[in-house]
């Protein structure tokens, strides 16, 4: 295996791009050029709140280049970027300092799906399917365990307990599935119920490979949820961007005898066998 390839496998596959939520409201974003692809562009900047405006302008947070000419993309792009801003050049990923996703709409919850300019077919099918397994009043779950933010803080004091509480409602089957409709109206039972923070616990994953594609789905879901990551040296990085990127983790040749507060986890790669 050629040296490169196996130091990249080691590190764990890379993210081609950086997903961000960019607040636009009242700011001011530049959309050059007309026609089909430029509307489309626009519809989006203001179902975001933002001022378009055709050219460069003092405050312009980004730009949007939508022409049919190559060349005249090109220096326009490289205009607005002179001037600081980051630009998107339509159907020319090649020219953009970012893409703009396949949305799922359930404000105030939103699902973008990228595929970093390689097939916006892609992303549109995969929005599609995600949609439709979403229910439409998503988002009002969402506002509505906001407005129960000073009850769960004065019910679950420290920031891993609620954590898990509110981890263990969402769950599937939980008190707030995600996927029940009817979630929303739970919230304030959820919270007058008798259910305590579950308790303190140290789980081990047996890894059958390297490749976290080959995860169990049990797995996969504890290391989404896990406080603490305990685990050798040689386990994969590729396994370990599978859990969450807050979740600390400790560097140990063995299990630790007294696991932390909250949800541990121990990981064991398979022993490799020696053929005689």
């Amino acid at each position: 295996m050629p040296d490169q390839v196996r130091h990249d496998e080691e590190k764990g596959e890379l993210m081609h791009q950086l997903p961000i939520f960019l607040n636009l409201t009242g700011r001011t974003v530049v959309l050059v050029g007309e026609g089909e692809a430029a509307d489309a562009k626009a519809r989006l900047i203001e179902r975001a709140g933002g001022r378009i405006v055709p050219a460069w302008e003092a405050g312009a947070a980004l730009a949007f280049v939508a022409l049919d000419d190559d060349a005249a993309a090109r220096a326009a792009a490289e205009e607005l970027r002179a001037r600081g801003l980051l630009v998107n050049v339509v159907d020319r990923p090649d020219l953009c300092d970012f893409t703009t996703p396949a949305i799922v709409d359930r404000a105030p919850v939103t699902i973008a799906i990228g595929t970093g300019g390689a097939s916006a077919g892609l992303a549109k099918a995969i929005r599609q399917r995600v949609e439709a397994l979403l229910p439409a009043r998503l988002g009002a779950l969402a506002s509505a365990l906001q407005s129960a933010r000073g009850v769960m803080k004065a019910r679950w004091p420290t920031p891993a307990d609620r954590r898990r509480a509110i981890d263990a409602a969402l769950a599937s089957g939980g008190a707030l599935d995600p996927l029940d409709a009817t979630a929303p109206d739970k919230v304030d039972a959820w919270l007058a119920s008798d259910t305590a923070t579950p308790p303190s616990r140290l789980e081990t994953i047996q890894l059958t490979s390297p490749d976290p594609d080959d995860l169990t789905l049990r797995a996969a879901r504890l290391l989404g949820e896990a406080d603490h990551i305990f685990h050798p040296a040689k386990i994969p990085a590729a396994i370990l961007t599978r859990a969450r990127a807050d979740a600390v983790r400790h560097v140990v040749d063995a299990p630790p005898r007294d696991a932390p507060t909250g949800l541990s986890l121990w990981l064991e790669m398979p022993t490799s066998r020696r053929s005689d």
